[in-house]
């Protein structure tokens, strides 16, 4: 995804007058700004940092879904239609069999190993933002059993 879809879409939010959908995208664009402000790199901003940014406020918005208690029902739609609208521009995701298939294919020497630390740790450089952590450490558990 690039900052530039992300600024079209905002301002087609922004005359269409959906405002949750304007604030929302407008919280992807602001984090990935900063993001981009902190790495240094300002004015190229590469997709790989704004996919990275999408995943991490999704994970902030999904928290909030989780941690709003149901008295909130108001702010729980807010936070619901947020999360639904950010995940339209969140990355294709690997399944469980694509994340096996990579970790028996590329990393069966590490694997072998059955030490789990040393999996996770060359695993996640080739499959972060690319694939649920939680996931790529549920399948490395049953691969180290």
């Amino acid at each position: 995804m690039t900052i530039e879809t992300l600024r079209s879409d905002m301002v087609a939010a922004m005359k269409a007058k959906d405002k949750v959908r304007k604030e929302a995208i407008s919280a992807l664009v602001s984090a990935v700004k900063k993001a981009a402000i902190d790495e240094g790199c300002r004015d190229d901003i590469p997709e790989e940092l704004t996919d990275r940014v999408i995943l991490k406020e999704i994970k902030s918005v999904k928290e909030q879904i989780d941690t709003c208690p149901d008295e909130r029902a108001e702010l729980k739609a807010e936070y619901t239609a947020r999360y639904e609208i950010m995940n339209e521009y969140a990355p294709k995701q690997l399944s469980a069999d694509e994340i096996r298939e990579i970790l028996m294919n590329k990393f069966a020497d590490v694997v072998a190993t059955k030490n789990r630390g040393q999996i996770m740790k060359a695993v996640m450089g080739e499959l972060k933002g690319k694939a649920d952590g939680k996931l790529i450490n549920q399948i490395v558990g049953e691969l180290c059993k």
